[in-house]
């Protein structure tokens, strides 16, 4: 059989952690899945990728892995009898001569995770992971997504082949980056009266033109003039529900972040996260001769000195 390197599948170092293993993943599955990459061999890309974690991921299969060593991709190896006998064909259920390497952990996590459903001789389904990117204001409002999914599924002669399939999953308002939404029996199909798998959606939110997310609470450039930041002003801010106003003290700095309490995103026990306006003060890039005179003004009238801290500190 062929040696599929996993580690460089997901571009980490053999000693990773899980948690290092799942962020790569995440992050080139988003960046491969078929349904909205235009990278050129995306789906054999994605396919690399995903047997490569479901692999990576749990510990007893990336030991047995391990035990194999590391070789060239690619290159044609027999492993050693013991790990044949522990890991491979002690069961009857398939050998090392007619199957390939991700098949051989895919049977091999069934066998370990569905133990309780195999005594009837049934095979339980795969449990399976995939990344998806809901808006912010789907994850504001709650959303149902439609995934048209291509599914490994086991004929009646117990022969792996892919099958369309569309899932249907209502995220609730208030999904945040890093989400994990577990949807019972949607995975892979159980054979021979084994029960049938879970999907799993990784949930990450779409970059937005006017906020960032940090959990529940979002944070929004407020572009103020001069004059607002030194006097005050009663100034009308977008929300995910409509727009405020909210009041700017006088004498505000830039970077200064102003609270709108209970306008960020909700929250599954109730509430919801915060609004941070954080103010960025907007100076003109042209200025009027009437705007000019009135500078130069304020510079001779004001006693401000916004530079005394480098003396103190030289």
């Amino acid at each position: 059989m062929k040696y599929s390197d996993y580690y460089a599948a997901l571009g980490v170092e053999r000693d990773a952690s899980q948690d290092e293993i799942k962020k790569a993943y995440r992050r080139l599955a988003q960046k491969y899945h078929p349904d909205v990459s235009k990278e050129p061999e995306a789906e054999a890309r994605f396919k690399e990728i995903a047997e490569a974690y479901q692999t990576l991921k749990d510990p007893e299969k990336r030991a047995a892995y391990d035990e194999l060593g590391k070789r060239p991709p690619g290159e044609e190896f027999r492993p050693p009898p013991d790990w044949t006998r522990q890991h491979g064909a002690g069961d009857g259920q398939f050998s090392f001569d007619d199957m390939d390497f991700a098949d051989l952990f895919s049977r091999f996590g069934a066998r370990r995770g569905g133990a309780q459903g195999r005594h009837d001789g049934g095979m339980p389904g795969q449990d399976f992971e995939i990344p998806v990117q809901i808006s912010l204001e789907d994850s504001f409002n709650g959303t149902t997504l439609e995934l048209q999914l291509q599914m490994p599924e086991y004929d009646e002669a117990g022969r792996l082949r892919r099958v369309p399939r569309t899932v249907k999953a209502r995220v609730a308002p208030g999904a945040v980056d890093g989400q994990r939404l577990r949807l019972p029996g949607k995975g892979g199909r159980g054979f021979n009266g084994g029960r049938d798998g879970d999907l799993y959606l990784d949930i990450a939110l779409k970059p937005h033109p006017l906020y960032r997310a940090t959990g529940h609470d979002l944070y929004v450039d407020l572009p103020l003039a001069t004059w607002e930041a030194a006097l005050g002003a009663s100034v009308e801010v977008p929300t995910l529900a409509g727009a405020v106003n909210l009041k700017v003290p006088a004498g505000t700095n830039s970077g200064r972040k102003l609270r709108l309490a209970g306008r960020g995103l909700p929250m599954p026990r109730g509430g919801a996260g915060d609004l941070f306006a954080v103010v960025q003060i907007v100076v003109p890039g042209r200025l009027s001769e009437r705007e000019r005179e009135l500078y130069e003004s304020l510079r001779q009238a004001s006693g401000a000195a916004p530079r005394d801290r480098f003396a103190e500190s030289a």
